[in-house]
């Protein structure tokens, strides 16, 4: 597997990435998708061979705050150490940022997942979130 920087956006494989993991809010206007992917602060991409294994994308200014706006791996390649590396390649990349902040499903697997990570619930930090939804 080969984890490298994803510069270009591939429409087809975007797509098929993100219907294969049931992110079709996503899917259904590609259009923003693609200005979304264009202005994000990186993106990483995991590779085997010449397919896309999984994807993560970050938001933010890359100094004080680091946002991972999206972690996708086709389900087939998950629980394989797919997302476990793209997301320490992408810590790797701002170690010196204070906060790399994440929204995810409240799922026991993937509170277990980013906790054997490294991350830490807001509630744990007297912190809360809060999303406003269109």
């Amino acid at each position: 597997m080969q984890i490298k920087e994803y510069t270009e956006f591939k429409f087809d494989e975007i797509e098929k990435l993100y219907k294969a993991v049931g992110w079709t809010a996503y899917t259904d206007d590609m259009g923003s998708l693609e200005e979304g992917y264009k202005r994000s602060l990186k993106i990483l991409a995991a590779y085997e061979k010449d397919e896309l294994l999984g994807i993560i994308r970050a938001v933010g200014d890359g100094f004080t705050i680091v946002f991972i706006q999206d972690i996708l791996v086709f389900p087939e390649r998950q629980g394989q150490g797919v997302g476990r590396a793209l997301i320490k390649a992408m810590l790797d990349l701002y170690p010196n940022v204070r906060q790399i902040q994440l929204a995810t499903d409240n799922t026991e697997k993937t509170l277990a997942f980013y906790k054997s990570l490294g991350f830490t619930e807001y509630s744990e930090v007297e912190c809360c979130g809060f999303i406003r939804l269109k």
